[in-house]
């Protein structure tokens, strides 16, 4: 097989370093791909991963012929916006397999409001909530309902547009931004506004041909940028697989109450969902309720869900695209694996670029331990920073714990300017392992 891998960060860099892997892989390509994919597969300098508009068509349109071109055999999206783009359906269109959800299936991550009409319609368990395109009333309702409370821009926000609002004020001040000031641009335009949800979150993937499902190891997520979960929202600073806090009992309510239903319903509306769907789930005692959906991989979750799954992520891929996920089985995850983000100084804020990165040699020997780059590029043959998040080390190991201390020793040998890392990720994972004397992955 010859395969495409659409995008350029870690949560790429993961998938082009599992399907690598595959036997059945002559080849990988990456558009546009980065420093660290570059190792694993051949880049090609084309970007999907831009806003609604006649560029990103056009985008496409080349990425679709060097498909046609190169005879791709599979094509795997990783960001959002080239999903809600059409890069599925502009592929189906010329006979090209691609992983991923057509345009319409995928407003269930680029309309928070057409998800949440669609929960309440077939009944699963998420936030009560409001929708509003009005800042005034959207201010009105906060008023009737109190805080905390969490505002949401409806539309894409590269994972930054959920705020919870600990006061009224704070959740006055956050329309403003979304509704007003538009500081996500389009996707502010409707917010949703939600109930405080309390509990522990968690990540839950299904692989989907539209009505049969696999599923993949449960993770968690460690949003804020700070230690402790403190401070503004990020796209991620670290993950951890398995999760713990998802029993077998909630991977089955989670399967019966939310997956099945969403996926019946989505085929009901004439726009079957195919690819990974994402659900941010809120654990407590009545079971598990969704935080919002997702329509691909999360980053980075997908830097410690790959490298425990136990199969060929290409067959895996390529089932789901033509119909026969039926057929396939994935055994559970026999060992735990922990990310650490590496973020440039300021991130989620203004950061610089251009710091020179040292310290990835010394992993060359490290065979449980992975560097996925995801803000990086190559300045006069120098390996420097070019975002956010430039880099995820991910170690594996059988256990939490132990994942946790190979992932930190690595993060230790790695340097650049103004380099910060959360130093507590996989805490709520040791606690809850603690508490109940298991040593197990998760």
């Amino acid at each position: 097989m010859r395969v495409l891998v659409v995008g350029k960060g870690g949560r790429e860099h993961a998938l082009c370093w599992k399907l690598a892997q595959s036997p059945r892989v002559a080849r990988v390509y990456a558009a546009p791909g980065n420093p660290g994919i570059a190792q694993v597969a051949e880049c090609v300098p084309i970007r999907a991963d831009l806003d609604p508009g006649p560029e990103l068509e056009r985008q496409i349109a080349r990425l679709r012929d060097f498909a046609l071109r190169e005879r791709i055999d599979l094509t795997v999206v990783g960001p959002e916006s080239a999903l809600t783009g059409g890069l599925v359906d502009a592929f189906a269109a010329a006979g090209l397999p691609a992983f991923g959800p057509t345009a319409a299936a995928a407003r269930l991550e680029s309309d928070k409001a057409f998800a949440k009409e669609l929960m309440a319609r077939v009944g699963v368990p998420t936030a009560r909530h409001r929708t509003f395109a009005d800042s005034a009333a959207a201010r009105r309702y906060v008023d009737e309902q109190g805080a905390p409370i969490v505002v949401k821009a409806s539309g894409l926000a590269a994972g930054k547009g959920a705020i919870v609002c600990a006061t009224v004020a704070e959740a006055h001040a956050a329309i403003g931004r979304i509704m007003d000031e538009r500081v996500f641009g389009a996707a502010g335009a409707t917010v949703v506004i939600e109930e405080f949800m309390r509990g522990e979150e968690a990540s839950f993937f299904a692989v989907t041909d539209g009505s049969a499902c696999v599923f993949l190891a449960s993770a968690q997520d460690h949003k804020a940028v700070n230690d402790g979960d403190q401070g503004p929202n990020t796209g991620g600073m670290g993950a951890y697989a398995p999760a713990p806090v998802l029993t077998a009992e909630l991977v089955a309510a989670t399967e019966q109450r939310i997956v099945r239903p969403v996926l019946a319903e989505m085929r009901a509306r004439g726009c079957p969902f195919t690819g990974v769907l994402y659900c941010g789930l809120m654990i407590d005692a009545s079971g598990p309720r969704v935080v919002e959906f997702n329509c691909r991989f999360g980053d980075p979750e997908a830097q410690v869900v790959l490298p425990v799954l136990d199969a060929d992520l290409a067959e895996l891929l390529l089932a789901a695209c033509t119909g026969r996920l039926a057929a396939v089985a994935v055994p559970p995850a026999a060992r735990a694996a922990v990310c650490v983000v590496l973020a440039s100084g300021g991130y989620p804020g203004a950061y610089a670029k251009g710091e020179r990165i040292e310290g990835l040699e010394e992993l060359a020997g490290w065979p449980q331990v992975v560097a996925f780059h995801a803000g990086t590029e190559l300045r006069d043959g120098e390996l420097v920073t070019a975002g956010g998040r430039v880099l995820g080390i991910t170690a594996m190991a059988p256990t939490i714990a132990a994942a946790i201390d190979q992932a930190y020793a690595a993060v230790d040998r790695v340097r650049f300017a103004g380099m910060h890392f959360r130093r507590d990720i996989g805490h709520r994972a040791l606690a809850r392992l603690r508490a109940s004397g298991g040593h197990h992955a998760g």
